[in-house]
């Protein structure tokens, strides 16, 4: 299988080019020439494997120019039981009738991101000896909080590997920035920006395709890759658990094999509801891929209205993993969907960087939403939500989930389309103890220390505190560096120690 990017569809790499490289040379991003079909027997036929199973049955069509020896390593590397705490890797949770959770933070992190961020270090290393040798492979982040500890403890000590991670100052919460700061390796930095991720995001795609840095990197045997989901060996792994999660419903009696469900994502970046699109193009039966905003629903009024415009007042949520006003990913999808249209991807791209708004036609937008839906919630709701599943349940969501929680629940409530439908939990409750703890307690918490506010939630909720984020307590601070957005780049060379 070959891949193209997606502002010059006369690029053709593989696999390993792709990974190692992270993004095009113009700026575009990697998507696959073609996507691969799975029919129902071949679905039918993953129901009884593992997870790890499952992982090769899917990435094996997409890493081509990977030996079945190679694709082992990576694969059993990454998903090894030592390193989640269910055995199911991600299991899919029945909370009520047609409403399923597909719980996605079980990893190390306890973050979804896990779940492309364990593999991605695995599939990077492969990759660089058949297309980088000898180069030192520096990974450049910029996060809203998750993919930053994940791709932390993903790389950490790996072989001709350095990776620098960028986040907002303000814009993560304490047990997020506690994960980032305290990270233990020798080939690890990690530093705050003064801007929101969008700002810290730009400045990394700017450092990508700035010829001057690159040039002094390779003087030092250096190469730039991403763990952003603009890498595709971010990606392809989510792809994974959405027919995992479809083979598990089949398994818990909750749908046959050939029925079709429904899909709900919390997304800023996009990357995660992508992933669900290529699996449904790839013949999984997804109905309706719908995505949940917080209130920076800048994808919510794209999908709705067909005019994506990043010029809008940006929130800090109590789900911050979403403040995000320039969704990457979007980017191949409308790559997809325009039947490949490179040029006009371009000019979108362009559009947004000079205007901060583009608007696609009627017939594109259109075709997208015999896909997509969309809708988004606010604070208070988030709140509403985390409580009242709770009482109901006795199931404790944190806030990126409840926020898909309460836009499912608006979709079926506006459509009667109450067919089995999977949730993606994104992110343990512990991450973000002080926002779920205030809305069990419904807005009454006691000034207590993040650690304490931990044991309070499980004091008052029962549920179980993730070993990960329980052993930060003595944890040292490593890293305390702050920049401005106009610095990042000297501050790569100064992370790098050149």
């Amino acid at each position: 299988m070959f891949y193209t990017s997606t502002r010059d569809k006369s690029i053709k790499v593989t696999a390993a080019q792709a990974i190692a490289q992270g993004i095009s040379e113009e700026g575009g991003l990697f998507v696959p020439c073609e996507l691969p079909q799975f029919n129902l027997e071949k679905v039918s036929s993953m129901v009884n494997m593992s997870y790890i199973d499952r992982a090769k049955t899917v990435l094996k069509e997409f890493l081509t120019d990977f030996s079945e020896e190679e694709l082992n390593y990576c694969v059993e590397g990454a998903y090894a039981a030592a390193k989640f705490s269910s055995a199911k890797i991600a299991p899919t949770v029945n909370i009520d009738g047609n409403k399923n959770i597909l719980e996605l933070w079980h990893g190390p992190t306890c973050a979804f991101k896990d779940m492309a961020l364990q593999l991605l270090p695995y599939l990077m290393t492969v990759s660089a000896k058949k297309t980088a040798d000898g180069k030192t492979i520096v990974i450049l982040v910029a996060t809203s909080g998750d993919t930053g500890k994940a791709a932390l403890e993903g790389f950490k000590d790996v072989e001709n590997t350095k990776i620098l991670v960028f986040y907002p100052v303000d814009g993560v919460s304490p047990m997020q920035k506690l994960q980032m700061t305290t990270q233990e390796g020798g080939n690890v930095a990690v530093c705050a920006i003064n801007g929101n991720f969008d700002d810290a995001q730009s400045a990394v795609k700017s450092i990508f395709t700035n010829a001057e840095i690159k040039e002094e990197l390779a003087k030092k045997n250096m190469m730039f890759s991403s763990a952003n989901s603009i890498n595709w060996g971010r990606l392809v792994p989510q792809i994974v658990y959405y027919f995992s999660t479809y083979c598990d419903m089949i398994e818990m009696g909750k749908i046959n094999a050939g029925d079709e469900i429904n899909v709900v994502v919390p997304t800023g970046n996009f990357g995660n509801i992508l992933a669900g699109y290529y699996a449904k193009q790839m013949g999984l039966p997804i109905k309706k891929l719908i995505c949940a905003s917080n209130s920076n629903n800048v994808l919510t009024d794209f999908l709705k209205t067909g005019t994506y415009n990043k010029n809008r007042d940006f929130y800090t949520t109590t789900s911050p993993s979403m403040d995000i006003l320039i969704s990457s990913n979007l980017e191949r999808l409308l790559y997809h969907m325009s039947g490949e249209d490179d040029k006009l991807v371009a000019d979108l791209m362009n559009k947004l960087v000079t205007d901060g708004k583009y608007t696609v036609s009627d017939e594109l937008i259109a075709e997208i939403q015999t896909m997509f839906d969309a809708g988004y919630t606010n604070e208070d709701r988030v709140d509403e939500t985390i409580k009242s599943h709770f009482d109901k349940y006795k199931y404790l969501c944190d806030t990126h989930t409840a926020v898909a929680v309460k836009v499912y629940d608006e979709y079926v409530k506006t459509t009667g389309d109450d067919i089995p439908s999977v949730i993606d939990s994104t992110a343990s409750p512990y991450k973000f103890s002080a926002s779920v703890l205030k809305a069990v307690l419904n807005g009454e918490i006691p000034e207590i220390d993040e650690f304490e506010m931990v044991r309070e939630l499980n004091r008052v909720t029962g549920a179980d505190v993730p070993a990960p984020l329980a052993s930060l307590k003595d944890k040292t601070v490593r890293f305390t560096d702050v920049c401005n957005k106009e610095d990042m780049s000297r501050m790569v060379f100064k992370l790098l120690e050149l």
